[in-house]
């Protein structure tokens, strides 16, 4: 798996909040109302890897990044399992010791049993299956800030990073984090091979009792119950067609 992070000149950065990112990225900033995820997806063609499209919220860390993997689309979209596990590593950098930060299979990402966002994955329509895809987008959302005066109690399966003692960690912070991590995450994939990538993210995964899992190579979620020769699949495709944790009317996390 290539990483897919070539150096790009062209910067478009405004002289807003600093975002410090490793060389390979290329920020470009959109403003509060814009949608990183979409505008990557739209931009990809022409930007190409290692684009990094940011939208400044008080209330989220919103990013989405490109890529361009250099093997077959049915294998590359475990780019997503390299983008979740460097997601869950930018927030272990900044949060409180022994902070139980899990990820619902595939894409929801939760703080001490509290969703706080996720991650999600686009593609280009139409994509040979059998061929390298044009480009790959790995978007994520963060509720850094709990924006609703309602008790704490009424949305009892949702949280916000100021609610779990992240302290002055908000979306700039989340958003260099996550880069560093991604281009950790796809070194290893590289020298180690994907198995290093699958073995972070299953770690994250609350443990069902009795079961053996594994991510096959097109991405799915192989469960096994100890003492029987069925295995459950969970399709990754199908799975990413709708984010879990997306609330469409919210336009962030489900509250």
């Amino acid at each position: 798996m290539e990483d897919g992070l070539p150096s790009i000149p062209v910067s478009h950065v405004s002289a807003a909040e600093p975002i410090h990112l490793p060389p390979p990225f290329t920020l470009v900033r959109l403003r509060e109302s814009g949608d990183a995820f979409a505008h990557a997806c739209r931009i990809a063609p022409e930007s190409g890897a290692g684009t990094l499209v940011y939208v400044g919220r008080f209330d989220l860390a919103e990013f989405a990044v490109v890529l361009e993997p250099a093997e077959p689309l049915r294998s590359a979209r475990r780019a997503f399992y390299a983008g979740m596990v460097a997601l869950t590593d930018a927030l272990r950098a900044y949060a409180p010791p022994s902070k139980p930060i899990t990820i619902g299979w595939p894409d929801a990402v939760r703080i001490d049993g509290g969703l706080v966002g996720g991650g999600r994955m686009g593609w280009c329509s139409g994509a040979d299956e059998d061929a390298p895809p044009p480009w790959l987008v790995f978007g994520a959302m963060i509720r850094t800030v709990a924006m609703n005066d309602d008790d704490p109690g009424v949305h009892p399966l949702a949280s916000a990073l100021d609610q779990e003692g992240f302290g002055e960690a908000g979306a700039a912070q989340i958003t260099e984090s996550f880069a560093r991590h991604l281009m950790l995450a796809l070194d290893g994939w590289r020298v180690d091979g994907f198995d290093s990538v699958a073995r972070d993210y299953l770690t994250r995964m609350p443990r069902e009792r009795q079961t053996i899992q594994r991510i096959d190579d097109c991405g799915d979620l192989l469960t096994r119950r100890i003492g029987t020769e069925t295995i459950e699949r969970s399709d990754l495709v199908r799975a990413l067609a709708v984010p879990s944790w997306l609330d469409p009317a919210l336009g962030g996390p489900r509250l």
